[in-house]
This record gives structure tokens, sequence and C-alpha cells, in this order.
């Protein structure tokens, strides 16, 4: 008589993956909510600005030349995020550049939750700080209260590794806030520790 094999029951999150809080939402929770109604005297909580998401768009220039740049690109946003990036595709012909409706011009990935927080950190506390000659970042806001930032070389990632990348690509990160003010979604983020170059430093 055959042996039964035994199936092991899928496993299910620990109950310290449940309880898990990234480190800038414990943040934002403890001590940015309160500093942001000190500052801006918010009368509710429910005024108080918050990070919703936080897009990553890498556009490839020279996709029409050479498609597989554009998987390369949604490779390389899935390591560095840690969420799998999908393809944009252009949405109209422009004879000028050789680029049909729906040809795949470069990739992006939208982080929420858990996620968002986790690449935030690391963007703040090992990314930038790679930047060669890194003095701050620029006040690029939109005036609906969301900031873009621009990063000209994917390597400042830890995820990329130089010597096998075959384009040296940059990327556009958008920070998707609730704020009603530029002034207030630029102290919401600072208050996460985004280095901005007029913030003074001791």
């Amino acid at each position: 008589m055959a042996k039964e094999k035994k199936v092991e029951a899928p496993q299910g999150p620990t109950m310290e993956q449940i309880n898990y809080v990234p480190a800038l939402q414990k943040k934002y929770k403890e001590e940015i909510i309160a500093n942001l109604t000190k500052e801006f005297s918010y009368k509710t909580i429910m005024q108080v600005p918050k990070l919703v998401k936080i897009a990553i768009n890498e556009g490839i220039g020279s996709a029409t030349q050479d498609k597989k740049l554009v998987e390369v690109a949604q490779q390389e946003l899935t390591a560095i995020t840690g969420q799998k990036a999908v393809q944009t595709v252009s949405r109209k012909d422009i004879s000028n550049f050789k680029l049909r409706k729906g040809m795949p011009i470069g990739a992006k990935v939208t982080l929420r939750g858990v996620k968002m927080y986790e690449f935030l950190e690391r963007l703040i506390a090992i990314s930038l700080p790679r930047i060669r000659d890194f003095k701050g970042i620029a006040e690029n806001f939109d005036g609906r209260g969301n900031y873009t930032l621009g990063i000209k070389e994917q390597i400042i990632f830890p995820e990329i590794d130089i010597d096998k990348i075959t384009k040296v690509m940059g990327m556009e990160i958008t920070f998707v806030t609730t704020a009603k003010t530029d002034e207030e979604a630029h102290a919401l983020l600072r208050e996460f520790g985004l280095p901005f170059k007029n913030i003074k430093r001791n």
C-alpha cells in the first residue's frame, strides 16, 4: 500500500508580521500629526495632511530604438520598490520620434501603505545620501500639495548592481498628499525627513 504524502498546510503571516508598523508610519502617528497641528493650528485630526501614495515613473527616451530597455526598467523598479512594476505605453502617434500609439515607453509603480513607508525610509536614509555632492533636494511642488522629485541615476539605489546595468536611467518620484497647499505638503514631507535644500541643519 502506497504511503500517503503529507501535505503541509499553508502558513499565514505570523503575529509579528501582522503587528508590524514601518518606522515612518509610526512617526507620523506619534510625532508628525502633533507637530503639524501645532504649526498650522488645525482644529481636528482630519485636517492634518497625510501621504497617500508614492508613484515612481521611469521613462525611456530611447525605447523606440531598444525595446529591451523597457523590460530592464520594469525589472529595476520592481527590485527598487519590492512591488511589481508595470510598463507604460504611448497614448498617441508621434512620427518625429518614431513613436506609435500603444508602444512601450517606460515603467511605473505606485506604492501605498507599508511598502510606501518602507520605500520612503530607504530613500531618505540610504539612497539620497548616495548622490554625488548631495546638498539637499529642490522644491518642486505642483500647487496642489503634491511633490515630484527627479532622480538622474538609478544607481543611487543599493538594489541596483552598477556592474550589471545596461544604461544609466533617471526617474520621477511623485509624493501625493492630502495637503491643500504646497506649504502644508512641504511641512509634511519635511517632518518625514525629506532633506530639502532650504532646511537649516544643526
